[in-house]
């Protein structure tokens, strides 16, 4: 399946729209507490690059239920709350069927 931000595909023209589709990816854990400043981040990098893995796939899945052989238009929308340390990771698109 393509995934693409753009709105086109070179060379894949888009036969039929399908519809909205979006992948969230959410957590409530907080990082571990440390004077380590260069560990904080490093854990805070690898749980964001995991939900966003997590949002990706069921942006996928959502689209491969309507039928989908594409994505196309596709925006992510990070934020992470400093009080609570929750992070949330939401990825849209529309579902398309190209040649």
């Amino acid at each position: 399946m393509i995934i693409t931000t753009t709105h086109t595909i070179e060379g894949h023209p888009v036969v039929n729209y399908l519809g909205i589709v979006t992948g969230l990816s959410m957590s409530y854990k907080k990082g571990k507490l440390t004077f380590n400043m260069e560990k904080y981040y490093d854990s805070l990098e690898a749980q964001v690059e995991q939900l966003k893995e997590d949002a990706f796939q069921k942006l996928r899945d959502n689209a491969l239920k309507l039928k989908a052989n594409a994505v196309v238009g596709v925006s992510t929308d990070v934020e992470i709350d400093g009080t609570t340390g929750g992070i949330s990771i939401s990825v849209v698109g529309t579902a398309v069927v190209c040649k």
